[in-house]
């Protein structure tokens, strides 16, 4: 068990809340709060019940043009929680803890960009990752640690596993509905159908193997890359283009992985009947059984037999997980895929949107309606894999050694 806000006594408690508010940045501001909009609730609560919050996140990779200061995400928190929100352009220095010492009940600022300094975008163990300057420096003038960064759990960075060692450690109120979800699939109605598509092939194909060796997947549809990958294991001709584009992403040894999970289960894994390229500037569908398509063609997107094929899967499923979507969705050509076969999904009784690009083929084709939407994608796919994450094991650690305020 990890413990949650219920068991934090706020009113007076100086806080630092780990979030991931890691977006889309276009000539050094915010081109997308989406991420920000889904820590309000647990940001409004601890301020609510008057908490002093001292808020920590990261921001893009060094060298990378997202990688800046936050900010312009502290002025767009302050418009979502509707009230002052102060920015501190330092982390963990002697100006950053007076900052935070200077916190009065209700108020709210924002740390520095934890990955401005090294420490942060390297990996460390628990006890190691608490004596680091960022967590040695900080946490003193701390009185408790809540993790609602559950897109991040998947990394073991010192802002996510560092603090959990030397304060009481709780999940936020995303994480919490993210471990209630994702960490319950197998109670989840049946049947259960997986679709993987997108691009990330190898951890696809990782979801895939897990599920069906653990029996959660009654089916599991492909689609996008990781489509095109289990059709050229299938034997099909995908021509020159896409096996092009498969082999220069790295993935051609993926297809040897895809060819035995279809001896394995073959039964329960169902490929595109039929797939979509751009011919003289429009969409032309093609059966399988009708390629290789020409020469400078390659897979965009499934066709409308493999809609209708998936569409019929689905009507009868008790659960929907996806993962990636159908094709290129950005091109307006090629967004008949995902947005169909989403729009099918929002019908399952129980719909489960696994984050990462997923989630971002959602918002930018509207599409609404399902049960949970993950915030995570590493994340989520490491929970759906069963694999620990080292954010949530230093909350459950640090519960078990006792790390409460009571």
């Amino acid at each position: 068990m990890i413990d949650t806000l219920d068991d934090l006594d706020v009113e007076g408690t100086t806080i630092g809340v780990r979030v991931d508010v890691n977006s889309p940045i276009d000539d050094g501001s915010l081109a997308d709060d989406a991420r920000l909009r889904a820590h309000v609730d647990t940001l409004s609560e601890l301020l609510e019940r008057g908490g002093r919050v001292a808020v920590l996140a990261h921001q893009g990779r060094p060298g990378g043009d997202e990688f800046v200061s936050l900010e312009s995400h502290a002025d767009r928190l302050a418009e979502l929680l509707d009230r002052p929100v102060d920015y501190v352009d330092a982390t963990f220095t002697e100006a950053a803890r007076e900052a935070v010492r200077s916190l009065e009940n209700g108020e709210c600022l924002v740390l520095e960009n934890t990955r401005f300094y090294s420490e942060e975008y390297m990996e460390f163990d628990p006890e190691r990752a608490a004596r680091t300057h960022l967590v040695e420096g900080l946490a003193p003038v701390l009185d408790a640690y809540v993790n609602d960064a559950f897109a991040a759990a998947h990394r073991s960075q010192p802002s996510l596993v560092g603090f959990p060692t030397v304060l009481p450690g709780y999940a936020g109120r995303v994480m919490e509905a993210e471990l209630d979800v994702l960490g319950s699939i197998e109670e989840t109605p049946e049947p259960r159908v997986y679709v993987i598509g997108g691009a990330k092939v190898s951890d696809s194909i990782d979801v895939a193997w897990s599920v069906l060796e653990k029996g959660l997947a009654d089916h599991v549809l492909t689609a996008g890359v990781v489509g095109n990958v289990f059709l050229i294991a299938d034997g099909v001709d995908l021509g020159d283009a896409s096996s092009d584009f498969i082999y220069d992403q790295g993935y051609w040894d993926e297809i040897d992985r895809a060819t035995d999970l279809l001896d394995a289960y073959g039964d329960r894994i169902a490929l595109p009947r039929d797939v979509a390229v751009e011919r003289d500037g429009s969409r032309k569908e093609i059966g399988v059984n009708a390629l290789p398509p020409q020469e400078t063609e390659a897979a965009m997107d499934v066709g409308d037999s493999t809609l209708t094929y998936y569409q019929r899967i689905l009507s009868d499923a008790g659960t929907v997980i996806l993962n990636g979507p159908a094709g290129v969705f950005e091109d307006d050509l090629f967004e008949r895929g995902t947005r169909e076969l989403y729009e099918a999904a929002t019908a399952v009784p129980t719909s489960i949107v696994g984050g990462g690009d997923t989630a971002a083929a959602l918002r930018r084709l509207g599409v609404e309606g399902f049960t949970h939407v993950s915030t995570g994608g590493g994340a989520a796919l490491r929970m759906l894999t069963a694999e620990s994450l080292p954010a949530v094991t230093a909350l459950e650690t640090d519960t078990e050694n006792g790390g409460t305020d009571d």
